[in-house]
């Protein structure tokens, strides 16, 4: 990455400016036109913010990406010559950030950062955190996004806690997920990816940890004392350990999880006892229930385990989870405005296909194969890929052109039936219509299969909110 020699390094070095950069000014005249006034590189206040509200006690610091450490894990490896020189300087940078940060917040300040790209790709947002903070408006809550998907849990959570949460932390593995999730949140972070091999002392500091966590199976480490035994014992090599380490190091006030209703039986019951007992042992109250979809507002027969674990600091006694709030939502509810593409058509070649496979296992007195779903009920619980199309197709014969607009077996078939939009899976999930869907139709009906019902996590949400505010207000 260094190129250069020890005399251009200087002279570039006292060529950066330190006031007055082209993100600050650009930042500056946001506030400003918001009638916002300032004082620029105030040197009474500790660390020299770039700009402070000595009134308000608010400080906000314009940091360069290469000056500052942006994503310093994975940059530093770019330097490739002089690392004896870069690393180390790079590093006491960031220290010293941390250092005025903890300060200036211990003595009362609210510290706000923003990296040089983020001010020069959206001021007006970045204008928007300030005037918060000075008009005394700031998120009360931080939260983090473990195991995103595509960001079902989270959108529920703004739902419920509106512009009282602020997401710092997200993490997913999936290329195609962090696209979808990207195309619908604006962070000034990046996602992380494997968090198996995150140090959980590089997660910022948060109050709400999300996690859907994937249930793999439990295995037994250690000595095998029995299902007593303390969580590293017990779920070593399971991403749940994940959850686990990273809500011990930073003990936030609530951890929120979910999961297919299977978890409950799963070995016995043994594994969903490993998750209780792991979090009580951590030292938070926990909180659990099945929920089924269907009685949110969505019309999906979908079960499943949701857990709430409160700091035991945290009166949470009276917390109880929702009961059914819209239980009459049909599939037409759901149902696209206009008649649909000719390609969500079965050609009759597949759909004999699914005829006779249907014929053969109901021969045997078994219920597999395919289901045509009434507009008039709901949908079963829609999975990725699969029987979960198969399982959940419509009669819709609104569509008069069904000339095959992709290569297929046959004609397309004249009963009118036809699988269910991405959109109006991504509706049996309870996301919005707003909800950008930039991928091809395969990878959409997988990310909605195993996301969320953003209905039901909004729902928990607000019960959490309640609990949390009242504790806040003593």
């Amino acid at each position: 990455m260094d190129r250069h020699t020890p005399e251009q390094r200087r002279r570039n070095m006292q060529a950066v400016k330190n006031k007055d950069s082209k993100i600050e000014i650009a930042l500056r005249k946001e506030l400003w036109a918001r009638g916002l006034r300032y004082r620029k590189n105030a040197k009474n206040v500790f660390g020299k913010p770039d700009i402070v509200f000595i009134g308000k006690k608010v400080a906000v610091f314009c940091d360069s990406e290469f000056w500052h450490g942006y994503n310093w894990e994975e940059r530093k490896a770019d330097f490739k010559s002089n690392q004896e020189f870069w690393i180390p300087k790079i590093e006491r940078n960031i220290q010293r950030d941390k250092d005025v940060t903890e300060k200036l917040e211990a003595d009362g300040w609210t510290v706000l950062r923003f990296w040089g790209k983020e001010i020069k790709k959206n001021p007006g947002k970045c204008a928007d955190r300030i005037e918060m903070a000075v008009k005394g408006n700031m998120p009360n809550y931080k939260s983090i996004d473990l195991f995103a998907g595509i960001g079902g849990i989270r959108l529920g959570f703004d739902r419920a806690f509106g512009k009282n949460i602020e997401t710092v932390f997200v993490s997913e593995w999936d290329e195609n997920a962090q696209k979808t999730y990207n195309a619908n949140f604006n962070d000034n972070f990046d996602i992380a990816g494997d968090i198996t091999v995150f140090d959980e002392k590089d997660v910022p500091e948060f109050d709400i940890c999300l996690a859907g966590f994937p249930c793999q199976a439990f295995s037994m480490a250690g000595q095998r004392k029995g299902f007593e035994d303390n969580y590293k014992g017990l779920c070593r090599g399971n991403l749940f350990l994940d959850v686990a380490r990273i809500c011990e190091h930073h003990k936030p006030k609530v951890i929120f999880c979910e999961n297919v209703k299977g978890l409950v039986i799963h070995d016995k019951g043994r594994t969903f006892k490993i998750i209780c007992d792991t979090f009580t042992q951590l030292g938070y109250t926990v909180h659990h229930q099945i929920l089924n979809s269907k009685d949110f507002g969505v019309p999906q027969n979908r079960e499943r385990i949701y857990i709430v674990a409160f700091r035991n600091d945290i009166d949470s006694t009276w917390f109880r989870f929702p009961t059914p709030t819209n239980p009459d939502t049909v599939l037409k509810d759901i149902m696209e405005e206009n008649p649909v593409a000719a390609k969500y058509y079965l050609s009759e070649t597949y759909l004999q296909t699914l005829k006779n496979h249907k014929a053969r296992h109901a021969a045997k007195g078994n219920g597999f194969g395919y289901e045509i779903r009434n507009w008039e009920d709901i949908a079963g619980a829609i999975v990725c890929g699969g029987m979960g199309r198969e399982r959940n197709l419509v009669i819709d014969n609104r569509q008069t052109d069904l000339t095959p607009t992709t290569h297929i077996k046959g004609e397309i078939n004249k009963e009118g039936i036809r699988k269910m939009t991405p959109r109006e899976w991504a509706r049996l999930q309870g996301f919005p219509d707003d909800f950008v869907l930039p991928l091809a139709d395969t990878h959409l009906y997988n990310q909605f299969g195993n996301s969320v019902t953003v209905n039901v996590i909004e729902a928990i949400a607000k019960k959490i909110k309640e609990v949390l505010d009242n504790d806040n207000g003593k």
